[in-house]
């Protein structure tokens, strides 16, 4: 089978919503927007955590980028644990960006020193997330966590990847689907 074939279903674009019995304290309660599946495995950035200490401001000041108010009260995210020191930025338009990889034709992952220079300015996409890390699944895994019930998944929102507040996310993401969370059943094939 080729690899385009066999990657007809892929999950890029969309969002990976973790099933209440998901006790990994890293996804639990979590929506996280895939940004590539391939048959090397999954990338993706959790969307409804908050870094507890770090912020835009302390980013920027690091890089050595004046930042505006404005931006500096943003949150940055917790994308999840892989590449802990990297920062990631998942966008709306523009896209022309030294680093710069479409997801979907409205969304686009990034991590280029010239697209946080302008957000710093408050200048750029008008839709977008700040990261540090994200998420990552190696050949076959993430298949094998879906089948193992850890986590539902649909087509992703940007109403609530890039609007809804963050503690509705988990909960609004699932609604997509038609699924209250609070009355699913902790065990694959029971009601």
């Amino acid at each position: 089978m080729s690899q385009e074939r066999e990657f007809e279903a892929s999950l890029k674009g969309h969002f990976l919503i973790a099933m209440p019995s998901l006790a990994d304290p890293n996804f639990s309660e979590t929506v996280t927007y895939v940004c590539e599946h391939t048959a090397e495995g999954a990338v993706g950035l959790v969307i409804n955590r908050v870094h507890p200490e770090l912020t835009i401001e302390a980013v920027f000041r690091e890089l050595d980028l004046e930042s505006i108010p404005h931006v500096d009260s943003l949150p940055i995210h917790l994308g999840g644990p892989v590449h802990a020191g990297q920062i990631f930025v998942l966008h709306g338009p523009p896209f022309g960006w030294e680093a710069c990889r479409p997801v979907t034709p409205s969304v686009a992952l990034s991590n280029s020193k010239d697209l946080l220079e302008r957000l710093a300015k408050g200048e750029g996409p008008e839709s977008f997330i700040l990261t540090v890390g994200c998420a990552g699944w190696g050949p076959g895994q993430l298949e094998a966590e879906i089948l193992a019930n850890a986590w539902l998944s649909c087509p992703a929102s940007e109403t609530i990847l890039f609007e809804t507040p963050l503690e509705r996310r988990w909960e609004e993401a699932a609604r997509l689907m038609g699924v209250d969370l609070k009355l699913l059943s902790e065990e694959a094939g029971h009601a």
